[in-house]
């Protein structure tokens, strides 16, 4: 296991709980009710969600599919996952520990498979989408929701307040890079949309228990963008007394060539 990857499970064991309960709540239901309707999914499609965090998008889509596989390479992001599924009574659902550049399931076993805010934790782009293709039907749907990166001017500025505030936080991509990995795999992208997501300035840092004193540079460089003299790429705003910004979360649904 890499430094990196030790880094990041370290982070996700601490924030697991954080991650569920957070006062901001990073699902935002009405998008993610929105995106499971976008993707249209059957009463009979088999369903695997990789690099899961606690599976809210599985278990969003479990009662309406029949079946859902949630994967992931951190047991405590995992285990939320497995008890909020037993509370709900989804009984349709398994949970497996492991990572994405390696799933262990046979070529085209899913109907649908989707991640949610994962691909800014991975170092490189390509093996996980390629698994993420071995392993869905021909036919089948691949679903990315992720943040999209900020103009190119700043886009080294924006990932540094993300390391910050987030020690597993790699890289934003942006909509080109996503787009190209499905072109290149013979994907029609039948859905490509951007939206924003107002995010509370200091609910985003206590999501990932951000230290104190980190935050304190982090809010001073908002301060400094709304003032003029510093651009951060989250264009920030004071609203109610408070510094918030908008997340650009960019959703790509692609079917599988045959």
């Amino acid at each position: 296991m890499t430094d990196h990857m030790k880094k990041i499970n370290s982070s996700f064991t601490d924030q697991a709980k954080s991650f569920e309960n957070a006062n901001m709540n990073f699902s935002k239901k009405e998008y993610l009710d929105y995106t499971m309707k976008a993707i249209g999914a059957a009463k009979t499609d088999l369903v695997l969600e990789p690099a899961a965090g606690t599976c809210v998008c599985g278990r969003t889509l479990a009662p309406m599919v029949q079946k859902v596989t949630c994967l992931d390479a951190t047991p405590a992001m995992l285990n939320v996952g497995i008890q909020s599924a037993k509370e709900a009574g989804l009984g349709n659902m398994e949970f497996i520990l492991g990572l994405i550049e390696d799933l262990p399931f046979p070529d085209a076993s899913f109907d649908i498979v989707m991640t949610r805010l994962s691909f800014h934790h991975f170092q490189e782009m390509e093996k996980p989408f390629s698994e993420m293709n071995r392993v869905l039907k021909p036919g089948g749907k691949l679903v990315i929701i992720d943040m999209e990166a900020a103009e190119e001017s700043v886009r080294e500025t924006e990932d540094g307040i993300e390391r910050l505030r987030d020690c597993s936080h790699v890289r934003n991509r942006s909509r080109q890079e996503f787009v190209s990995l499905y072109n290149a795999a013979g994907y029609k992208i039948w859905k490509e949309e951007s939206t924003k997501i107002p995010v509370r300035l200091s609910a985003w840092m206590e999501l990932t228990k951000t230290p104190e004193a980190v935050q304190k540079d982090i809010v001073q460089m908002m301060e400094r963008d709304m003032a003029g003299d510093f651009n951060t790429g989250f264009h920030p705003c004071r609203k109610d007394g408070e510094i918030w910004f908008d997340q650009r979360w960019l959703m790509l649904i692609g079917i599988k060539p045959y």
